[in-house]
């Protein structure tokens, strides 16, 4: 046999040889996928009987959300057990695992949070005081999404420092760890001090998902509470987006902030003649009638008086805005309809004399 003959029978045994270790490579991830598979769905049957015995409902939204990565979960762990024998298949996966662990890790922290966020959510609907359900719903909001957002963060970092660069930048940046703090704090100031408003927003609830708020001159319902902004719908569905920090730092209106109960005015302005006691009589019968009223607060008082006129202040009082609004409206509607029926002469009129007018025009 040649020389070349030789060489030709030695490359041609490494190929074969490779070959076959790349297949067996490929049958040995193939049956532990298949093994890690089965015992998945072993193990969620089980799981998933239990949860079916139990009347808690968090136990079903949470078996719900963490189902797909603690699948997986389960490949990927029967492919790092499958790999410990096979020296192909380590130099193939272990690059890859290092990104992939704390992936899946995050991925099951992220839908255990949401899972939880849903059964909190869920469970305060059996709750009967209207103000510790938007309290804590919005503890429950920004609190989930500060969990989120550190989840997301810690995630990122644990996959960006398994590439070599990287971390020997973060070991660096370790080393000077004063410069590093200050260009980092310098750097996400805006983000920090967001994250703190939301922490404190959560915290000492100055407003809460739900409540009825007026900042800047406009008035609406808090509909999200995120670290860095509120939404804000008012009453013509426009919705006004306001900086967290801005709840901490500037004065704002919370009409809702213990509970809905408010009291609301309602001014007549008439002539200086007019007779106050009739009118006082009615406004106290229409509102002792009227659904919306609460029995709290009702008044009538002259609160101003004008050349030409004088200013009625009719206080009521209702259990919740909306029926403060509505009752308020009502009680003007029928006011004016009532002094138009029965004392019209209360109802402002400019008048024009002129002196001597007869005179005049008898004159022409």
């Amino acid at each position: 046999m040649g020389c070349s003959a030789l060489i030709d029978a030695i490359l041609n045994t490494y190929l074969e040889m490779d070959w076959i270790a790349a297949f067996a490579s490929s049958l040995s991830v193939l049956i532990a996928v298949t093994l890690a598979y089965l015992a998945f769905l072993i193990v969620f049957a089980i799981v998933g009987r239990i949860s079916r015995l139990s009347e808690i409902p968090a136990d079903d939204l949470l078996v719900k959300r963490i189902r797909q990565p603690i699948k997986w979960s389960f490949i990927a762990i029967g492919i790092s057990i499958a790999e410990q024998y096979d020296p192909v298949l380590h130099e193939v996966w272990e690059p890859v695992a290092v990104f992939v662990r704390p992936a899946l890790l995050g991925w099951i922290a992220y839908n255990v949070v949401r899972a939880l966020t849903a059964a909190m959510e869920l469970r305060m609907n059996t709750y009967e005081n209207p103000v510790a359900v938007r309290s804590r719903r919005t503890r429950i909001a920004v609190l989930s999404r500060i969990a989120t957002f550190a989840i997301i963060l810690i995630t990122i970092g644990l996959m960006l420092f398994a590439i070599p660069t990287v971390r020997s930048i973060g070991t660096t940046m370790l080393a000077s760890a004063g410069l590093a703090a200050l260009a980092i704090g310098a750097a996400a100031q805006p983000a920090l001090k967001s994250l703190i408003a939301g922490i404190q927003v959560a915290l000492t609830e100055p407003m809460r998902i739900g409540d009825l708020v007026k900042i800047d001159g406009q008035a609406g319902r808090v509909e999200e509470i995120r670290m860095s902004f509120v939404t804000v719908r008012t009453w013509d569905e426009r919705v006004l987006v306001v900086p967290t920090s801005r709840f901490l730092e500037s004065t704002f209106e919370n009409w809702s902030r213990l509970n809905e109960a408010l009291t609301g005015t309602v001014f007549l302005h008439l002539d200086p003649i007019t007779e106050i006691a009739p009118i006082r009589a009615e406004f106290e019968r229409y509102v002792e009638t009227h659904e919306h009223f609460d029995q709290r607060n009702m008044g009538m008082a002259v609160t101003a008086t004008y050349p030409e006129s004088i200013e009625l202040r009719m206080v009521v009082s209702s259990q919740t805005i909306a029926d403060l609004w509505t009752l308020r409206c009502d009680l003007r509607e029928h006011m004016m309809a009532w002094l138009r029926e029965e004392m019209p002469d209360a109802l402002i009129r400019h008048r024009l004399e002129l002196p001597n007018g007869r005179a005049k025009a008898g004159e022409r």
